[in-house]
């Protein structure tokens, strides 16, 4: 038995119970599964949503990009790309490539494209 005295105010499913202070509950290695299964599990749950996020941020930037060039000129190609250091800090930006190649800038969009 143990040498503390049971307590009346402890429930009777924890009277007499005795830590186990020899031996951890767990394995390391089973520890260590558990956290690479987390970090996994976290990680899975991220990723994808941020592909979605940025996916449909460049489809946005591309429509809207394309309104706009098509509604000043005509018969150039718009280009959409996403800088961190622009004119107008990190953002969506609106190029239209004419035919000689060059790339006027038509517009900055932003950070969430609309």
């Amino acid at each position: 038995m143990s040498d503390a005295p049971a307590r009346d105010d402890d429930p009777p499913e924890l009277r007499g119970y005795e830590p186990h202070e020899d031996r951890p509950l767990r394995s390391p290695t089973l520890l260590r599964v558990m956290r690479v299964t987390i970090v996994l599990g976290v990680i899975g749950l991220i990723v994808p949503g941020v592909y979605a996020t940025l996916a449909l941020q460049a489809r946005t930037a591309a429509v809207v990009c394309a309104r706009l060039v098509s509604a000043e000129t005509l018969g150039v190609d718009p280009v959409t790309r996403f800088e961190i250091v622009g004119p107008a800090g990190p953002s969506w930006y609106c190029y239209a490539r004419g035919f000689d190649g060059r790339e006027v800038l038509v517009r900055a969009l932003g950070l969430i494209p609309g």
